[in-house]
């Protein structure tokens, strides 16, 4: 049986060499191999390529790194988590390339798989797909991404043992599992280490011969950042929104797979009883999302993909991020409710750039706007200086073409009736020329 040698942190920083490929592991804090990071942090290697869903956050695991200028580019999904993240950007002193969320998890699978690349509607028709390579399959247009490997994976897992065997704790399976498999040298940070024979086979989420060193590291609510704990997402809602959410989970049956953005859409999570049997989905890893708990953190409770603790109802289940987002692109979720910025008259959504910031964190919304069977937009009317969010064609950079089935704001519910934007509905206390008064597109109405 294969032994994986035990190193500190440090002894494994100095594996990193100046210029290398770093695949991170970890969603937000979540699965993040923070001592490793800190460690390398506190080395003078420079030049480095990052590969993560995210940069860490100030000061935090790869924001260390970034704090220090050992970054030269980075390869993610979402860096305005980090407001360093985005100025680095911005002034230049850190280059970047975004990724759809899904496709970030898929070519690192790809790449651990030997398989050159893929293809993936996600992304198709949009900014970040504008220098892909595009084919029509099966009637829809489908972008190219390479396969991503790395030179070194830090990654993060609960518990292994001395043959390298990993086992990975609630939602930080992550993206921790596919890059395991697709670098030349794997350095996994445990909670634990046990002799070989003290985990049962079937539990094994990682197999020895993908793991290279193994460092023993404890994480405290310090290493943890923003998803420490519950209290600091609490925050008051007001009727309008509320109403939104109520009206977008009438639109849920029994039995539906639904995953719920960021914003309004978490809303909706509230207000699920056991008795409406709706089973919630998050992109970071699991099945069976339940309410936040009263308190606690990512220690003691899976986190959904706001980076917030929630808790596991009786049959829920954990995955990686890959296995998560071929659910999406499989078509194995049946409604997808998000936020947006801008929906048009032909169904199109652009919901991930704020007018006036950098591009730099699309998320899961490009792979979820595409893949779910059904979409819907909960929103405000306008925007906060009146103009409409309701537009004969979007001006802002697209999530997605032609994917919206229905969109509710505090004033109205819309759906595409023969690919036609149709009102069918007034929300509590509006009126139709108000409505009319407060939308740019041209609908019909089925009132």
């Amino acid at each position: 049986m294969k032994h994986v040698p035990q190193i500190t942190a440090e002894a494994a920083a100095t594996l990193v060499k100046d210029g290398d490929v770093l695949m991170v592991g970890g969603f937000g804090m979540t699965g993040n191999p923070v001592h490793l990071l800190h460690a390398l942090a506190d080395t003078q290697t420079r030049d480095l390529v990052y590969i993560a869903n995210n940069v860490g956050e100030p000061g935090l695991g790869g924001g260390r790194l970034l704090r220090n200028g050992q970054i030269k580019k980075a390869i993610g999904s979402f860096f305005t988590s980090n407001p360093e993240a985005v100025k680095a950007a911005q002034s230049g002193s850190m280059a970047f390339q975004l990724l759809p969320q899904g496709s970030l998890a898929e070519a690192i699978r790809a790449g651990g798989a030997g398989i050159g690349g893929f293809f993936t509607p996600a992304g198709a028709g949009t900014v970040i797909a504008a220098d892909s390579e595009t084919r029509s399959i099966d009637g829809r247009p489908h972008v190219f991404v390479p396969a991503l490997r790395a030179n070194v994976a830090f990654i993060r897992a609960w518990l292994a043992d001395t043959a390298g065997n990993l086992v990975y704790r609630m939602t930080e399976q992550n993206f921790n599992k596919a890059m395991a498999t697709a670098a030349d040298l794997v350095i996994a940070e445990v909670e634990q280490i046990v002799p070989v024979g003290q985990i049962d086979p079937n539990q094994v989420h990682t197999p020895g011969s993908y793991v290279d060193y193994l460092v023993q590291a404890r994480t405290t609510l310090e290493d943890l950042g923003t998803s420490a704990g519950v209290e600091q997402s609490r925050k008051k809602v007001d009727a309008a929104r509320m109403n939104m959410a109520q009206r977008a989970l009438a639109e849920l049956k029994r039995g539906d797979v639904v995953n719920l953005g960021v914003g309004i859409p978490t809303l909706v999570a509230d207000l699920i009883s056991a008795e409406h049997g709706i089973i919630l989905h998050t992109e970071n890893g699991m099945l069976g999302v339940g309410p936040a708990p009263e308190a606690g953190g990512a220690l003691d409770y899976p986190v959904n993909a706001g980076k917030v603790p929630v808790t596991a109802l009786p049959g829920s289940s954990y995955f990686d991020s890959a296995d998560s987002f071929a659910m999406i692109r499989g078509g194995h979720i049946d409604v997808a409710i998000m936020g947006g910025l801008q929906v048009d008259e032909r169904a199109n959504l652009a919901n991930w750039a704020v007018p006036g910031k950098p591009l730099l964190g699309v998320g899961g919304a490009m792979d979820l706007a595409s893949g779910a069977r059904r979409l819907i937009i909960t929103m405000t009317h306008t925007n906060n200086d009146g103009s409409p969010k309701i537009v004969p064609e979007c001006d802002l950079p697209l999530t997605a073409t032609g994917a919206v089935d229905m969109i509710i704001t505090e004033l109205a519910v819309f759906t595409f009736e023969d690919r036609t934007l149709t009102l069918i509905e007034l929300m509590p206390g509006a009126t139709l020329d108000e409505v009319c008064a407060k939308t740019s597109a041209a609908f019909a109405e089925q009132l």
